[in-house]
């Protein structure tokens, strides 16, 4: 999982760590040189000459000039792996603020230092806005109405299935709606998962009207005291007008508690694009991102929140019903900076 930023992260670690630590090198030699000649000498003279950074007092002070190559390298590598421009240059301005006038006392880990400002800075990023979405399922009143919005071939039925899966084992009671009346093999592709769990799913025929199908799941779990609805939708791009109008239909005839948009990490900087549009078209609440274990970059998924000011709610790690994992920050720092 993003084994190719993790190794351009790392080089630009080592590569900070070293200038950082070079002073403190240098700082040795002279004063064994003090030490020999029994009198003080200014230790600054051969340290200003390379514009690395300044020990004063016995600390060394990070400056601009010395880590400009190193933040030019990350940028650079965070752009190769699908990070968005304006998100990596907050993750780099970030980590500017972070260690410029940074002091460390000599012998301090300056490792630390570096890891400490990566990590601020992607959490940053990362953790925008959160939305605890057990708390919402808890705290809403019920039926819960959830539509899941994306397009096709991205994992996003077989996330609603992971959702219903969750919620089930959670005991919670969840009724599906069958609403991509649009794609051929929709609803049996949604029953065959439906089926496997247990879970009733409300269907028409194919072409009906999706905003029926939503309506007549929510009377459905009114009726028979059912905690959430989760609706599928035709995977659809925002540039198909009737599609989208579909969409807002459906939102407007059965208003929804949460609207999930799901993509897959995979894609990189087009599913950042399209959660950007998406969220123009039907403002929704969350993001899940599919197939995170096959994700050797990492750019979607640290851009996502960012690029939309809106939370990621799970991560898909697997093909099966369990491989759902609640997203957490740490966790996902802790994966980008783990080799």
């Amino acid at each position: 999982m993003f084994e190719k930023l993790k190794k351009k992260i790392d080089r630009f670690k080592e590569s900070v760590t070293e200038i950082i630590q070079t002073p403190e090198k240098e700082e040795k030699e002279e004063v064994e040189e003090v030490t020999t000649e029994g009198r003080v000498k200014d230790i600054n003279i051969g340290l200003r000459d390379k514009v690395k950074s300044i020990v004063v007092d016995r600390e060394v002070i990070i400056d601009e000039k010395s880590i400009e190559e190193p933040l030019w390298e990350l940028e650079m590598a965070l752009l190769e792996s699908d990070v968005a421009m304006d998100v990596a240059e907050e993750i780099i301005n970030t980590i500017r603020r972070d260690l410029i006038g940074t002091k460390r006392r000599l012998k301090e880990r300056s490792e630390k230092i570096v890891e400490d400002a990566l990590v601020d800075a992607l959490t940053r990023v990362v953790s925008l806005n959160p939305l605890d979405f057990d708390e919402v399922i808890e705290r809403r009143e019920k039926p819960l109405h959830i539509v899941f919005i994306g397009v096709n071939g991205t994992g996003k039925t077989t996330t609603i299935a992971k959702i219903a899966y969750r919620l089930k084992r959670e005991n919670h009671s969840v009724v599906i709606a069958a609403a991509d009346t649009f794609r051929a093999g929709a609803i049996d592709q949604l029953e065959h998962h439906a089926d496997k769990l247990g879970i009733k799913m409300i269907k028409h025929q194919e072409g009906a009207d999706p905003a029926s199908v939503a309506y007549d799941a929510v009377e459905y779990a009114k009726a028979r005291h059912i905690d959430v609805v989760l609706t599928d939708t035709a995977g659809r791009m925002h540039t198909n007008i009737n599609l989208m109008d579909q969409l807002k239909k459906i939102c407007r005839v059965t208003p929804p508690d949460l609207v999930i948009f799901v993509d897959e990490a995979i894609a990189g900087n087009d599913a950042v694009e399209r959660a950007r549009l998406f969220n123009e078209a039907v403002p929704f609440d969350g993001s899940i991102l599919t197939k995170i274990d096959a994700d050797a970059k990492g750019g979607a998924a640290i851009s996502i929140a960012h690029a939309t000011s809106k939370p990621i709610l799970f991560l898909g790690t697997g093909q099966g019903y369990g491989d759902l994992e609640k997203f957490n920050p740490d966790w996902l720092v802790r994966r980008l900076l783990t080799t």
